[in-house]
């Protein structure tokens, strides 16, 4: 069963890797993007595409990365938190030594 897990995930992903090539092959026109100021960029359709989508990707991260970064905070002080906790726990659950 495993391997045909694995081999159904090869096929998915070679099925993919050949539609975005068909998707390159077919959009090998050159386009002009109009920029600011009068700059233009001249380019084959496909690295046009794969610009904006590399841009657009970026920008999701570099957004999420406020939150990610105080999640981690707040889990660094919940486990913390936990260990001091635990040690409290610990120290009064023993019983006191006696000489």
């Amino acid at each position: 069963m495993n391997q045909l897990t694995w081999l159904l995930k090869w096929i998915l992903r070679a099925a993919i890797f050949f539609a975005l090539l068909a998707f390159a092959l077919n959009n090998q026109q050159a386009v002009t993007v109009h920029l600011f100021f009068g700059h233009e960029w001249t380019a084959p359709l496909v690295l046009v595409v794969l610009a904006a989508f590399a841009l657009g990707l970026t920008a999701g991260v570099l957004a999420m990365l406020p939150r990610w970064f105080k999640q981690r905070r707040a889990a660094r002080q919940a486990r913390r938190q936990g260990a001091a906790d635990s040690q409290l726990a610990l120290s009064t659950l023993q019983p006191p030594h006696e000489p």
